[in-house]
């Protein structure tokens, strides 16, 4: 689970070794599921390229929802993006980091982490927090320690999830 500030500072990594790209989910909503198919291939490509000029470091972001772009699910980009990469042969290449508004709970963030993502920054949640905090439905917590205590919940709701599969 990435803080905003951990997605940042991947965003603007310098170090050898380090890599990223920043890969939209947005397609077209008036295109509907043409719109939707042809994002997902335009995602493939773009990841095709990135890989194979070094980046190793993916992020499939969903900012900038609009009237007209909408997102394409994260689940399905991000499973759809890490089985094309599994049959290519270029998984073990990048790590997909997923930046989405969608993911909210733990079993979101458990089903994201079983279909291929290897970091997730919940951005929405993460303000969603901010204004509860900040509108005072949330009390008795600054907006630092109420997204702490929401990250501390899903990492402890992940664990738990991987230790009933038998994977912990």
């Amino acid at each position: 689970v990435l803080w905003n500030e951990e997605r940042a500072a991947i965003r603007d990594i310098d170090k050898d070794g380090f890599k990223q790209t920043t890969i939209s989910m947005l397609f077209d909503i008036n295109r509907g599921s043409v719109g939707l198919n042809n994002k997902l291939n335009n995602i493939f490509k773009q990841a095709d390229e990135a890989i194979e000029k070094g980046y190793n470091l993916i992020i499939l972001s969903d900012r900038g929802v609009s009237e007209e772009m909408a997102p394409v699910p994260a689940l399905l980009a991000c499973a759809a993006l890490h089985n094309h990469l599994v049959e290519n042969g270029t998984r073990t290449k990048a790590s997909i980091i997923i930046e989405s508004g969608e993911p909210r709970e733990v079993h979101h963030f458990c089903l994201l982490i079983g279909y291929g993502a290897d970091s997730i920054n919940p951005y929405l949640a993460l303000a969603s927090i901010e204004e509860m905090v900040t509108s005072g439905l949330i009390t008795g917590y600054d907006i630092r320690k109420a997204q702490e205590r929401y990250s501390y919940a899903l990492v402890k709701g992940i664990i738990k999830v991987l230790s009933k599969m038998g994977i912990s």
